[in-house]
């Protein structure tokens, strides 16, 4: 009897992977990928970071087209905000917190501190619900969970440079033409995203474990501005001298006021500025401590 070729290949193929009697056939095994942290403990793992910068791009820019989407004005309320919050401090505290002997108006004045403000509490806010917001990211895959408030408070950078171009259309419009220092603004505005890169990643993993921040972060962001009175007050003989000292612990004290002085031409506070930086390097380190803590947990409590 003669046996085709092809069946003779079938028969060889068969024996090759016929077990001996009694024993059983070993399971398939597929390589398994895990992605977890590496280990070791590290505040802030820039190397980390920096091989997900793509990440961080993409969250960026999914944010920004989330925070306008289907909204008739789009990038224009990065300018009515702190245009109608200006027209309202003009009209109610022109003439109790302005100063007649200065050379800038009160409604500028207060303009180029709010824009900065805007950016930080809208940063603050934002970050602070980032991580509750992206709860089926975070139960899916790992990846660096800090990219998450980190992509909220960058996304407000697109609309603090809105903001600056207005402010300085109206700085034209009263006569007041930018200086030298105005190339110190980068500076002061990357001292406000350290500040509120800190008090964002600390609120937003507070908001995991405890929702009650969600409320309580909007009337404490309120209290914040009236606690900065740089923004509002436009002589410091407003202020007590021993008032003035402290006031700096505020991070968001000395950068928006150097950050003005910057803009408008006025003399730079080296005391106010060296501790308001240096409060914002220790949040934005606290921040980082306490979020890397607990991020392990986040998956199974949000």
């Amino acid at each position: 009897m003669s046996i085709a070729t092809d069946d003779l290949d079938e028969v060889k193929a068969k024996r090759e992977f016929e077990l001996p009697p009694g024993e059983d056939r070993p399971p398939a095994t597929l390589p398994v990928t895990i992605l977890e942290r590496k280990p070791g403990w590290r505040v802030i793992d820039l190397g980390e970071l920096w091989r997900y910068r793509e990440l961080l791009y993409f969250l960026t820019l999914r944010d920004i087209k989330v925070r306008y989407k289907q909204t008739i004005l789009g990038a224009a309320w990065a300018i009515l905000q702190p245009l109608a919050t200006m027209l309202v401090f003009s009209l109610f505290f022109g003439k109790v917190a302005g100063n007649p002997s200065s050379n800038v108006p009160y409604s500028l004045f207060v303009l180029a501190g709010l824009v900065p403000w805007m950016f930080f509490s809208n940063a603050i806010a934002q970050a602070g619900q980032s991580v509750v917001g992206n709860q089926n990211l975070v139960t899916k895959i790992y990846f660096p969970r800090l990219m998450i408030p980190m992509g909220a408070v960058a996304a407000g950078l697109v609309d603090l440079a809105i903001s600056f171009a207005m402010l300085v259309v109206m700085m034209l419009w009263f006569g007041i033409a930018p200086g030298w220092s105005i190339a110190l603004v980068p500076f002061f505005t990357f001292g406000l995203v350290i500040a509120a890169l800190g008090v964002g990643t600390l609120l937003s993993a507070l908001t995991v474990a405890y929702r009650d921040f969600r409320y309580a972060v909007p009337f404490l962001v309120q209290f914040w501005m009236f606690a900065t009175p740089c923004i509002y007050l436009q002589s410091d003989s407003q202020i007590s001298a021993r008032l003035s000292y402290l006031l700096p612990l505020n991070p968001a004290y000395g950068l928006i006021a150097n950050l003005r002085q910057a803009m408008l031409g006025g003399p730079i506070d080296g005391y106010s500025l060296a501790v308001s930086t240096t409060v914002s390097v220790l949040l934005l380190l606290v921040g980082c401590l306490y979020f890397r803590r607990v991020e392990s947990d986040f998956a199974d409590i949000i």
